[in-house]
């Protein structure tokens, strides 16, 4: 269904629809890359940028000036930019809706591609939680009536933000859905590929018919945590009826996953070749330091650490220069950082006050780009 009228109360629902024209001026118009000029994704995952600013976070370039952090990272040489999306969240006010148009006009205005990440939960999804939204719980065992909700809800959002004039290029069908989406988190249902794979293809689906209507080229993308989950996933999902994608999304981070950095180019290949699909890492990251800047504890400690890439900012350049070169070896076409700016503030996260990621963000904790932001652009060197 995409009657207009069903869209704007859609939007209502989802606590869509806003007039701030703080987000954008209607006399301005964003300038995109296209997509052909772009061999490879160099991307930034900033969902965080929003809410760190308002917490009274600063970011400065590489002259030690304060500058606008999307423009730091277009002049680093980034291309893409990642951004979550949660249905209604009602534990804060960033990454809905209406914070995600902010966001995507930052981005198109400093000339970037866009993924938009529909996570299809009020809060964080990953392969334990998939938590369905409040909106729809009470349809948790209607599959027919889920699948229009999420067709419907996919639609009206990339439906109003086209008549922005903010398309994102590419869109993520879900976030590390290794397990069954839109679950209750207290059953934690058990994987039933025949809802799964229906519910997927109505995301799916919808993002077609919006691409098709529109005349606009969407990139449509599937998200697995880890490239040894991938490997079985794709395999059950292409079994099932899931094969209308153009992605395949892998978060890696290596000291958590059966793949090492000298054997993960195997692992790559075969997933792009079997399935005959473009592929990008959209997650991953290393720790500049192991020293903590807040309350909140660090995700990134001593268990990531990797042989050879010590936890300094050459550590971390090295790092990412050694993944993005196996990534592209391996005809792999992409490689987002998560999060390299949700640095430390005096804001609180879900478990503590500050960070958990201020010592494995792109910034160091003077708020200076650390040597790991070189990897953006190949012709920088130390």
């Amino acid at each position: 269904m995409k009657i207009e009228t069903l869209s704007i109360l859609l939007l209502f629902l989802t606590g869509g629809c806003s007039t701030d024209e703080t987000v954008m001026n209607k006399e301005e118009e964003p300038i995109e890359m296209a997509p052909e000029n772009i061999s490879f994704y160099y991307g930034a995952d900033l969902s965080y940028v929003n809410e760190m600013e308002d917490c009274g976070a600063f970011y400065k370039n590489s002259n030690n000036s304060v500058q606008d952090p999307y423009r730091i990272f277009r002049e680093a040489g980034t291309n893409l930019v990642r951004l979550r999306l949660w249905h209604t969240p009602d534990w804060t006010s960033y990454s809905n809706y209406d914070d995600v148009k902010k966001s995507i006009f930052r981005a198109k205005g400093e000339g970037m591609q866009v993924l938009l990440n529909f996570h299809y939960s009020d809060t964080w999804a990953d392969p334990p939680h998939q938590q369905i939204p409040k909106a729809w719980e009470n349809h948790i065992l209607d599959t027919d009536i889920l699948g229009d909700l999420l067709y419907n809800y996919t639609y009206t959002i990339l439906d109003s933000l086209d008549k922005e004039g903010l398309m994102p290029n590419m869109v993520q069908i879900g976030n590390e859905i290794n397990t069954m989406i839109l679950r209750d988190s207290l059953s934690q249902m058990e994987m039933d590929w025949s809802r799964n794979a229906f519910l997927l293809n109505q995301g799916i689906k919808a993002v077609r018919d919006i691409s098709r209507e529109t005349k606009r080229d969407i990139g449509i993308m599937l998200h697995i945590a880890q490239p040894e989950n991938a490997i079985w996933w794709f395999e059950q999902a292409t079994r099932n009826g899931l094969t209308d994608f153009d992605w395949i999304g892998l978060s890696y981070y290596p000291a958590w996953s059966d793949y090492t950095l000298d054997n993960l180019s195997s692992a790559l290949t075969s997933l792009m070749t079997k399935y005959n699909k473009k592929l990008m890492v959209v997650e991953t990251a290393y720790p500049f330091t192991l020293e903590n800047a807040d309350g909140a504890n660090n995700i990134q400690g001593e268990n990531a650490l990797l042989p050879n890439y010590p936890p300094t900012q050459q550590g971390q350049l090295d790092y990412l220069n050694t993944l993005k070169d196996i990534l592209e070896t391996s005809g792999a076409q992409g490689l987002v950082y998560w999060e390299p700016a949700w640095v430390s503030t005096n804001c609180n996260t879900l478990w503590g006050q500050g960070s958990h990621w201020d010592n494995a963000t792109l910034f160091d904790h003077d708020s200076r780009p650390t040597l790991g932001i070189q990897f953006y652009n190949p012709s920088i060197t130390e």
